[in-house]
Parts: structure tokens; C-alpha cells; sequence
């Protein structure tokens, strides 16, 4: 019981910290202009599809330069 809800506050917590990723993610992509954007591959319209449709697998991230990295595998 206790291992059970355990596993419910860690996946409740992991999805809290990718959501708050994928906000900071989205604030510093939204803050580029339209030629940085097109430099790593995306319009300002598809931000937010390449942020949730990664292919790649889920890494924190902490800056701009590695969710550009990712953002170039999801295009």
C-alpha cells in the first residue's frame, strides 16, 4: 500500500517538473524572434507541437540551447 502510493506522489511530481519544463521551454522559444526560430527548424505557430511531440527521449532542460537540440529531433 504505502510502496503503491509512493509511486503515485513520485509520477505525480515527475509530471509536475515536465510541465514546468515544457512552460520554461515554451516562454524562451515565444521570446525568440522569427529568424532564431527558423534557425533550429520551427515556425512561432508550431512552438508548442514540437514541445510536446519530442521524439526525443525526456531530459531536464535548463537553457535554450538544449531544448533547440530537441527541437531539431522532433522536426
Amino acid at each position: 500500500m504505502l510502496n503503491s502510493i509512493g509511486n503515485l506522489l513520485h509520477r505525480t511530481a515527475d509530471a509536475m517538473a515536465r510541465r514546468r519544463e515544457l512552460r520554461r521551454a515554451y516562454a524562451e522559444l515565444s521570446a525568440l524572434d522569427d529568424r532564431s526560430l527558423a534557425d533550429i527548424g520551427i515556425s512561432r505557430s508550431e512552438i508548442a507541437y514540437a514541445l510536446t511531440h519530442s521524439t526525443r527521449t525526456h531530459t531536464p532542460t535548463t537553457s535554450a540551447t538544449p531544448v533547440a537540440a530537441e527541437l531539431r529531433h522532433a522536426a
